[in-house]
């Protein structure tokens, strides 16, 4: 089984190694970077190609909302997870291609299956365009 690919985009420490924490002990899912803002999100995007990631909101220099709109042009096929405390920026993430949100109080189960689910879509998606 393919593991699915995941790059962790957040500012704060403890967070990207919570974060870590939950989705390391998954079979079927492996953390393949972290990036700690904006502009390190987009570049490692480009160089890692995860099939997931999970965006923070508000972030020093670029903030998540134009990293997923940077991320989504080079690689449309990324699926953006966003993750936020502050809901008014769910909109203008969705926007900018984010495929789904979440808080950062969510359930750990609603996390690894947000997840799971958009990596689903985007293999389903890549299969289908690949016939």
């Amino acid at each position: 089984m393919e593991k699915i690919k995941v790059l962790i985009v957040d500012d704060n420490e403890v967070v990207r190694e919570g974060l870590k924490s939950i989705l390391g002990p998954q079979a079927d899912i492996e953390v393949v970077g972290e990036a700690v803002d904006g502009l390190d999100a987009v570049a490692k995007a480009g160089e890692l190609c995860p099939d997931v990631v999970l965006m923070d909101a508000q972030m020093p220099g670029i903030d998540g909302t134009e990293a997923t709109r940077r991320i989504k042009q080079s690689l449309p096929e990324v699926k953006v997870l966003f993750l936020t405390v502050y809901g008014e920026y769910v909109g203008g993430a969705l926007a900018a291609g984010a495929s789904w949100y979440l808080t950062k109080d969510c359930r750990r189960q609603d996390l690894l299956e947000g997840i799971r689910v958009l990596a689903q879509s985007s293999r389903a998606k890549a299969r289908k365009a690949n016939q």
